[in-house]
């Protein structure tokens, strides 16, 4: 090791999130932690709506009582539109589950990350914005440290710690370096959305719902995720090729209004909006690396993967992550031991809970309805629920799938049916 190499316990690499979650909950512990972030703080990012389960680590990060007293509009349901414009009866997580965690926010992701940065800050964490990561150094197959340049130096130091934590998002430093991303070939999606003033918001406990709405066909739906200022959040989400080939046109803006003439529940909604923001759009985002750890490495949130937009999970998966991580990482700084074995230990488990939030999200893209099974299955109403909190990193909920299964199976046979039913009516229809 270089002679004027800064030492700390742990290095975090970017500032969002996950890297500010890990960060806290070691430096909560007594240990040395440096984060370096390459972008100024606020800074744009896209994921705004939390859903229930971040409640808990939320709370280990002491960040209640700042959310509770920020202008972030309050959210206590999901609400889910068919491809004709009808409203699903809401499912209210206060109804539930009776706790405050039932209550959560809408928020803008400037302003929360930078919450959370400040947060780390103040609990220990040394974090400097602005810096650029150029390399994770390893010593053979063991991450030992960094090369960085803080904002304003023009040399790049090198700087050593017994674990890397790569919180880089979906950009992903080590995946990539190491050849670890594996994409979800049949969540080839994409979004592309933009900001309105003045959209219709509705009033007392559903202001702040979560409204999914289905286009014509289901072949894409519309989140609708109403923030503070009067501002609503409306993308579009379809398959890849479904919104960018065949169009005629690469145009963003042409793109959203195409996808709005097919969805009936979204146009009254924007119909008397303002738009107040550019259009963007994100491509082939579905993705998980081939593991979370190896000796003196870590990847927490968005660096670890991405599953898709439709619950609104990808929050709840970097906190999950990063706590889990952290008290991986603690328990293995008390041990002198930062093996892939120990500092990875908690990675099965999450597995398991993402494995069963993309379980949902296939069950919706394969025209699963949640309404139809409630009407079946009443009784099973609370673990319906629970997934649509983010309560998945628990056995319990494991008793839909086979439900959801024989549903899908008899959706198949009707479909089925029809498709033999066409051709002898086709053919019917011609002798006459």
């Amino acid at each position: 090791m270089p002679s004027n190499a800064q030492q700390y316990d742990v290095v975090v690499i970017g500032g969002g999130p996950a890297g500010t979650t890990t960060a806290t909950l070691i430096a909560q512990q007594g240990y040395r932690v440096v984060l370096y972030e390459r972008d100024h703080f606020p800074r744009f990012h896209i994921g705004e709506s939390l859903i229930p389960q971040t409640y808990w680590v939320l709370d280990r990060l002491k960040m209640l009582d700042k959310l509770k007293g920020s202008h972030f509009v309050r959210k206590y349901s999901v609400q889910f539109v068919t491809d004709k414009g009808r409203l699903s009866e809401p499912f209210y997580f206060c109804d539930h589950r009776p706790h405050e965690s039932s209550q959560t926010w809408q928020v803008r992701r400037s302003e929360f990350d930078q919450l959370m940065l400040e947060n780390a800050r103040e609990q220990g964490v040394e974090a400097h914005e602005g810096a650029r990561v150029h390399d994770v150094l390893f010593d053979g197959d063991r991450a030992v440290g960094v090369r960085v340049t803080l904002d304003g130096e023009s040399a790049s130091r090198e700087v050593r710690a017994k674990v890397v934590v790569d919180a880089t998002g979906q950009q992903s430093m080590l995946i990539g370096k190491l050849g670890l991303r594996e994409w979800y070939p049949e969540l080839k999606k994409a979004a592309v959305w933009t900001y309105w003033k003045g959209a219709f918001r509705d009033t007392g406990r559903d202001e702040g719902a979560t409204i999914v709405l289905q286009v014509k066909d289901k072949k894409a739906w519309f989140w609708y995720i109403p923030l503070h200022d009067d501002v609503v959040s409306v993308g579009v989400v379809g398959g890849h090729d479904y919104l960018f080939r065949d169009r005629g046109t690469t145009d963003f803006e042409e793109i959203f209004f195409q996808e709005v003439a097919r969805c009936p529940g979204v146009q009254p909604r924007i119909a008397n909006a303002e738009r107040c923001d550019i259009f963007r759009a994100q491509k082939e985002y579905s993705y998980r690396s081939r593991r979370a750890a190896g000796d003196g490495w870590v990847l927490v949130g968005d660096a670890y993967g991405f599953l898709d937009p439709l619950y609104s999970s990808g929050v709840l998966m970097a906190l999950k992550s990063g706590q889990l991580a952290a008290d991986s990482i603690c328990t293995g700084l008390s041990k002198n031991d930062t093996s892939a074995d120990q500092i990875g230990d908690w990675e099965p488990a999450f597995v398991r809970g993402v494995d069963r939030m993309q379980r949902l999200v296939m069950e919706f893209y394969n025209g699963f309805s949640f309404g139809r099974f409630v009407r079946r299955h009443p009784h099973l109403k609370d673990y319906v629920t629970d997934v649509l909190i983010g309560d998945v990193f628990k056995d319990d909920v494991d008793v839909l799938w086979p439900l959801m299964d024989e549903m899908r199976a008899e959706r198949e046979q009707e479909l089925a049916t029809l498709a033999a039913a066409r051709p002898v009516a086709a053919e019917a229809g011609s002798d006459e």
